[in-house]
């Protein structure tokens, strides 16, 4: 009876599954990007916590990660492409129409991110999305 119970866990894939969360293993400062050797892979889970080495290796750290702790989904990021201050290419395109200016950034943020734009030429607050190439395209918000 027993070995027909193992055999059906087995079939199926009943077996209990193990869940590991990845923990810094070492200080990781805001705005570093995180090292494969700066973390590892813990036998726990811990909710809200990355689980793959994959998803923390090679991006910033959004706030200081310690050592021993799980790392937290949102404490990691894509990298930073534009700086607070930097002066940055805006973009509104609509149908055939494309407008391109010069803007200041007001966050820092990654390729994806929302952030905050200062025109320069109307001195106007506005919200866009930065590319891989380092540009804002303008939103409707």
């Amino acid at each position: 009876m027993r070995l027909a119970a193992l055999l059906l866990l087995a079939l199926f894939g009943a077996w209990p599954a193990s869940a590991e969360t990845v923990v810094a293993t070492r200080t990781i400062r805001a705005q570093e990007i995180v090292a494969p050797d700066a973390v590892r892979l813990d036998p726990a889970q811990i909710p809200g916590a990355h689980a793959a080495l994959g998803q923390v290796v090679g991006q910033e750290a959004r706030v200081t990660l310690y050592p021993g702790r799980p790392v937290m989904r949102g404490a990691v990021g894509a990298p930073a492409l534009i700086e607070r201050n930097q002066i940055v290419e805006l973009i509104f395109a609509r149908g055939g129409l494309r407008i391109a200016t010069e803007g200041r950034a007001l966050d820092r943020a990654g390729a994806g991110e929302r952030i905050r734009v200062m025109n320069l030429s109307s001195r106007t607050t506005l919200f866009g999305t930065v590319t891989a190439q380092g540009t804002v395209i303008m939103t409707n918000e």
